[in-house]
Parts: structure tokens; sequence; C-alpha cells
């Protein structure tokens, strides 16, 4: 055998070992960092503003089996806020608590999307927020909320109408109104402390 073939399969065999080793190595990282993804950074990634986010619609369904779509406007510790509707109409202004979520509809395009690699950007202070924060604001601005804990045990939609009045650690206390009347003692028609884990989404009147 001449030197010079004995050298040209000896390159080309390290060549195909250095490209096998280079795959697994990206196969492995790939794996990695699928495995550090959470359901949070999958909905930011649905929500973002390319022209392959799908209008940045999610379609969520609840703990409560409702279905609700949302545009992701604002994505915090342990939450998302947007507006419920079509991608760019003035919806309803809400705040969904990630605990709540059940389930997220994807087509396979979506889940596509969903996986795909976000570039690396400054964090924002709303991304260290938690849940509590959100509702001591909208306690500190007296804003009327409407709270969908869930179906009763018959069923049917519990919904509580009414202001925060304070907010605890895991629980907040609602003065009960009716929707669209200010909050006055002589209208309040009860006080109810609604656990955190109850509230399956915050709708704010607008």
């Amino acid at each position: 055998m001449r030197w010079e073939s004995l050298f040209d399969d000896m390159e080309s065999q390290l060549e195909q070992e250095l490209t096998a080793e280079d795959e697994q190595l990206r196969a492995e990282e790939e794996r990695l960092r699928l495995g550090r993804l959470t359901m949070r950074s999958r909905l930011a990634a649905l929500s973002g503003d390319g022209p392959d986010a799908g209008g940045g619609l999610l379609r969520l369904e609840l703990r409560s089996g409702a279905l609700v779509t949302v545009r992701a406007l604002t994505f915090g510790r342990d939450w998302l806020a947007g507006e419920l509707g079509r991608a760019g109409g003035q919806g309803t202004q809400c705040v969904i608590p990630l605990a709540a979520v059940s389930g997220v509809l994807l087509d396979p395009d979506g889940i596509h999307r969903s996986l795909a690699e976000q570039p690396a950007a400054p964090a924002r202070l709303a991304e260290r927020i938690g849940l509590a924060f959100v509702l001591r604001d909208l306690c500190r601005r007296r804003a009327h909320v409407e709270l969908d804990c869930g179906p009763r045990p018959s069923g049917a939609p519990w919904l509580l109408h009414g202001t925060i009045d304070r907010v605890g650690r895991d629980h907040c206390d609602l003065a009960l109104h009716e929707p669209g009347t200010p909050r006055r003692e002589s209208l309040v028609t009860g006080y109810r402390l609604v656990p955190f884990e109850q509230i399956m989404m915050l709708r704010v009147a607008g």
C-alpha cells in the first residue's frame, strides 16, 4: 500500500469520527437545553413578537376546565398578564397564575416554536415579581376585579366580584360587591379570604 493511500484512509476515518463526535455533542447539548425548559419559557416563546409568534395568542386550559384564549403581554415569576380575546383587539385585561394552567393547546407548528432557542436578553424586573406583588398593586389602585375560582361542586361557575382590600403571603381579602359599583361599605355584600391556589384567573374591570 502506498503511503499516500494510507494517510488518505486515516484522514477520512478521523474526519468521520470527529464528525460523529460533533453530532453526538450537539445532540447532548440539545437534550440538556430541552431538559432546562420550563412551561413559562415555552409560553413566552409562543407569545413573542417575531413573525413566527402566531400572533402571540395562547390557548390555555385552566385547572377549572375553562378554555381561554389570551394574548400574553407580560410574564412574571409565576403568572402571566395579557388580554382575553383576539390578537390586535382590545380585550379584557387578565392575570393568570401559571399554577392554574393545566394544559396548552398547540398544533405541530406551535410545538416547534415553543421549543425554539430564544436569544439571550437582559432579565426584566417583571420576571422577578410574584403574584402577590401584582395583587397588592391592584389593591393599592382599588381596582374592581373578578376572580374566577373554578367551578363549584355543582359544576356552576364560581366567580367573585369585588375589590381587593389586602393581600397576605398566600391569600387576599376580597370585599364583595356588584360589578360596576364602587367599593363602599353600604354596597359591600360580604368579605371573603381567597387562597392564591384557588384563583384560576383574575379579570380587571375596564
